[in-house]
């Protein structure tokens, strides 16, 4: 009897990524990613540098616990605010994925955009595809030593001036910037400086199209916002297939005699993909829509004097239906994208009308828990409450304060009040009662606020011993 070999597999779990070449490409949606890339920098970059009524117009006030936002001081009980734009960011991605798929990620995510930033500069240091990969092939040498390490130092300066411009919107970037060039940075603020500068050199300078594959649960839930009439990139198998290189004098008659379709399987619509893939392989979890491949495609097809359009922004109906251009569009209004469109559109009216009529002022009344109820003078039923008023205003305001609720009920503290600009003030009131104005027990009361311009009204009890 033979022996049993003893000889085992060993199967390895991990796949290793092959480092991605992006070719640079030239064309009408490339424009448009650059213009968006401008765009968000500049509001980005610029905004923390901006100024308003003596202050930074934008400013996320952690310690003082208030947010400037131009004109809006906001409080934390102002969170309904917040969690409306969440809720409005959340619809609108939504919407705009079940209309045009992941535009979002293509165009504006700050992924794709610090990844397209990276990109160019190690273009503008490396060269192109095929020089980088000549470069990373080639043995040590100063040459390779000086352009790597002229790459990585262009990626940390900019990684580092990220998250300096992150930090200075919680921080007064001004005096961050003096606290840098002082280098008396506090501990928080050199920690996300360099965490946040980390995170951005990391992200769009090693790992890119990993973030959008791997970490991002945007690419894993959007097939539950796609459908068969959504625009994505789509590649037209029936008028491309089947592949295959041609001369370029071959007329349409000649290669289609040879079972050829318009597709000449040159490969650049991989070699320009940020994330790797064929997009001629069908709809992809990892296509973050940029439009590359069109765009390198329509000018393959120009040079090849074929109709443009091989690859194309389309919708899944729309090829295998052969639609035109407005039938698909007419496809664009059905159920599920007037539903989110209304959410989204009454939500958005809400948030604005809601700030529009909001109150300069806030207030909030709190019992005294040292005194519940008690007698003074002459029979009179004595309540302390404290009022926290808050100043949403860039001026200082004075208030009025009176009560009601109960015949005879007044206040015996000061009645008028000055909080400082974007200030909150606690206020003690004392409010009496005759003896007789009411039976044993609470009684509702309400404080009125009031300035020249604005009134703000606050419920509270007023507790009768027995």
């Amino acid at each position: 009897m033979a022996a049993e070999d003893d000889s085992s597999a060993v199967v390895s779990l991990y796949q290793s990524e092959k480092k991605i070449y992006a070719r640079s490409v030239s064309g009408w949606f490339n424009q448009w990613r650059w213009a968006m890339v401008g765009v968000t920098q500049l509001v980005f970059y610029g905004l923390p540098w901006l100024s308003m009524n003596e202050r930074q117009a934008m400013l996320f006030d952690l310690g003082a616990r208030r947010f400037y936002i131009f004109n809006l001081v906001l409080y934390p009980q102002d969170l309904i605010y917040l969690t409306g734009l969440l809720i409005i960011s959340a619809l609108s991605l939504f919407l705009f994925t079940a209309v045009a798929g992941r535009l979002w990620c293509g165009y504006a995510c700050p992924q794709t955009v610090y990844t397209e930033i990276f990109m160019w500069v190690e273009r503008k240091i490396e060269g192109d595809r095929v020089a980088r990969m000549r470069l990373d092939k080639a043995p040590p040498s100063a040459v390779k030593l000086a352009r790597k390490g002229a790459k990585h130092l262009a990626w940390i300066a900019i990684g580092l001036w990220t998250g300096f411009t992150f930090v200075g919107y919680f921080t007064p970037i001004k005096e961050l910037s003096s606290a840098v060039v002082n280098f008396s940075l506090g501990p928080w603020e050199l920690f996300w400086v360099l965490f946040y500068g980390f995170a951005t050199y990391g992200n769009a300078g090693w790992m890119r199209e990993q973030v959008c594959k791997y970490m991002c649960p945007y690419a894993r839930f959007q097939s539950a916002m796609f459908d068969r009439d959504t625009l994505i990139v789509t590649y037209d198998a029936v008028r491309g297939e089947g592949r295959g290189s041609r001369p370029r004098s071959d007329t349409p008659a000649d290669y289609h005699a040879k079972g050829l379709g318009d597709c000449i399987d040159c490969g650049l619509c991989v070699q320009v993909c940020p994330t790797g893939i064929d997009i001629r392989n069908g709809l992809q979890y990892e296509c973050i829509s940029c439009s590359a491949c069109i765009d390198v495609c329509d000018g393959v097809m120009a040079k090849m004097q074929y109709p443009r359009g091989l690859i194309r922004n389309s919708t899944q109906n729309g090829i295998s239906q052969k639609l035109s251009r407005s039938a698909m569009f007419r496809r664009v209004l059905r159920p599920r994208v007037l539903i989110y469109t209304a959410v989204l559109g009454a939500i958005s009216l809400g948030l604005l009308g809601s700030l529009l009529t909001r109150a300069s002022f806030k207030v909030d009344v709190v019992r005294d828990r040292g005194v519940m109820a008690r007698m003074v003078g002459q029979g009179q039923i004595e309540n302390v409450y404290r009022l926290q008023i808050m100043n949403a205003t860039e001026h200082s305001q004075q208030y009025e304060i009176r009560v009601n609720g109960i015949d005879g009920v007044r206040m015996v503290s000061d009645a008028a009040v000055v909080v400082d600009a974007a200030s909150s003030r606690w206020v003690p009131v004392r409010v009496q009662a005759p003896p007789n104005a009411a039976t044993a027990g609470s009684h509702p009361i309400e404080f009125v606020i009031t300035t020249p311009d604005d009134e703000v009204t606050e419920k509270a009890v007023f507790l009768v011993p027995r």
